[in-house]
């Protein structure tokens, strides 16, 4: 990239670098151009012009959405060949066989494979931090925080239970039989240390925090970031399209398939990891269908009490449960209430048909109040019938107390209409307005016009009487100079100049 500037002076350099610019040499001017990158970098086709810029942004994006595809299939092999080395070991193959080395080593394989795909995958992250601001040196965007993450990444994806029973120390403890202590995660007897199980579980649980690429390929997956059209309205309204904002899209463009992805596959990976962490104390929950259980009715906020948790880890599993059982069930409450709610076509039919009902109902209960007035003034003119009096009293009574509990209900109702506002109908009847007041304005215009016309050809009929009228003048003068004045003469030449006075 080069630049091109108006300097006053020859040496003069900013930051130690030498800028373009124009030079006066005895009145002539001299142009400089200096690379602002360091000499003998050639500049590629990244670096140097616009007609570029599109076209590797895209390919970047599209080498990203790959790696991050690939990194997320080694991080489900890598977990997936922890759970089968977990299962099988001891009770398929000997810790000492060729099947559990050939296991272990396809784990580490897939974590290194897993490690460099998510350097390369930063790689193309920062080159195209580097398009997108249009800068030179890389170094530029290895800020504090993106180290912080891309160190945190490396350190989550590394994690993955070591072979640790393959050490000299621990050779001679491992010549255990196929029916041996056959509960004992991950090859490791009952007579190791403690501490070494307690590491070798919580490796392997840590295991399936790699599941965090997950968001990282659904947002780098998803039409939302995808879509032209979606990028363009979001750049204008100041969107941030990120995994909460993808997420938002599909719960409520699906939202029960989303929720019944999430809870499946949380309940049988929680129900493994409870089953690993139990299996070492050799109690009922130690099976997966004890597990799946505990773990259903740990989600669900239930509780029965017929199984529980016997070790810390067991507990702790059991806690997150709980806990993501409770913000689940409060997705489910939300997402039904917004599927039972009526829109606002609905709302709109629902109250017009509930206020015909009401008024209907009013009318009914005002005839009531009428029909018991009559009938309670015309028991009052009958003698020896006080029963009966008392009885259309009572009558009476009701027929107001339902008149006015109708009324109430109805004013109700009317008042939780008039708090549905309708943006769209207020919008259409303020466009309606406005067009009006436009036509009003434009025909007031047109008329003014008009009467602007009608002023002139007045005034241009005036001056054209006053023309005639002088001329008119004129020539009585001329004959009053060539005939003498007579009686007649004089009234009608007052009349003329009366006239054209009166004119002017």
């Amino acid at each position: 990239m080069e630049m091109t500037a108006r300097l006053a002076h020859l040496d003069t350099k900013v930051d130690g670098r030498n800028c373009d610019g124009l030079v006066n040499h005895n009145g002539e001017t001299t142009e400089i151009r200096v690379p602002l990158s360091h000499t003998g970098k050639r500049l590629g086709p990244i670096e140097g012009g616009n007609l570029y810029r599109l076209r590797d942004r895209k390919f970047l994006l599209e080498d990203k959405k790959r790696l991050c595809a690939w990194a997320l299939g080694a991080a489900l092999l890598g977990i997936l060949l922890m759970v089968l080395h977990a299962e099988l070991c001891p009770v398929v193959y000997q810790p000492e066989s060729i099947y559990a080395l050939s296991i272990n080593g396809l784990i580490s394989f897939s974590t290194g494979c897993l490690l460099i795909l998510i350097i390369a995958f930063h790689y193309k992250d920062i080159r195209l931090f580097i398009i997108d601001h249009n800068q030179v040196d890389w170094r530029i965007a290895m800020t504090s925080n993106r180290v912080l993450g891309i160190s945190l990444e490396l350190i989550v994806c590394a994690i993955h239970p070591v072979a640790i029973y393959l050490r000299p120390d621990m050779g001679d403890r491992l010549g255990a039989k196929p029916g041996q202590n056959s509960s004992t995660p991950l090859c490791l007897s009952s007579s190791h240390k403690e501490v070494m199980l307690d590491v070798e579980l919580l490796l392997s649980a840590l295991m399936f925090l790699r599941l965090y690429l997950v968001h990282r390929a659904v947002l780098l997956h998803s039409k939302v970031l995808l879509s032209a059209s979606y990028r363009s309205i979001g750049s204008l309204n100041n969107i941030n399209f990120s995994f909460r904002f993808v997420l938002k899209v599909l719960m409520n463009k699906y939202p029960a398939r989303t929720l019944l992805v999430f809870i499946m596959f949380f309940w049988l990976s929680a129900a493994w990891m409870l089953r690993l962490c139990e299996r070492q104390q050799q109690v009922e929950t130690g099976g997966m269908d004890k597990a799946l259980w505990l773990i259903a009715i740990t989600f669900l906020t239930v509780g029965y009490g017929d199984v529980a948790p016997h070790t810390s880890c067991g507990k702790l599993v059991c806690l997150f449960t709980g806990v993501m059982g409770v913000a689940c069930t409060a997705m489910l409450v939300a997402v039904m209430t917004k599927k039972l709610a009526l829109n606002k076509g609905e709302k709109h039919v629902h109250f017009f048909m509930m206020d015909i009902q009401i008024s209907k109902r009013i009318r009914h209960a005002a005839a009531n109040v009428l029909r018991e007035c009559w009938l309670l003034h015309r028991t009052t003119h009958t003698k020896d019938n006080s029963g009966e009096h008392r009885h259309h009293q009572r009558c009476l009574l009701e027929a107001i107390r339902v008149f006015r509990h109708l009324r109430l209900k109805q004013r109700k109702l009317r008042d939780y209409a008039s708090e549905m506002v309708d943006l769209s109908k207020m919008q259409m009847i303020m466009c309606d307005l406005s067009a009006n007041w436009n036509s009003s304005y434009h025909e007031l215009e047109q008329r003014i016009i008009s009467m602007e016309q009608k002023l002139d050809e007045l005034g241009r009929s005036f001056q054209n009487t006053s023309e005639l009228l002088t001329q008119a003048l004129h020539h009585r003068r001329l004959d009053h100079r060539s005939f003498p004045v007579g009686g007649l003469l004089l009234p009608s030449l007052f009349l003329s100049v009366t006239a054209v006075g009166a004119a002017s």
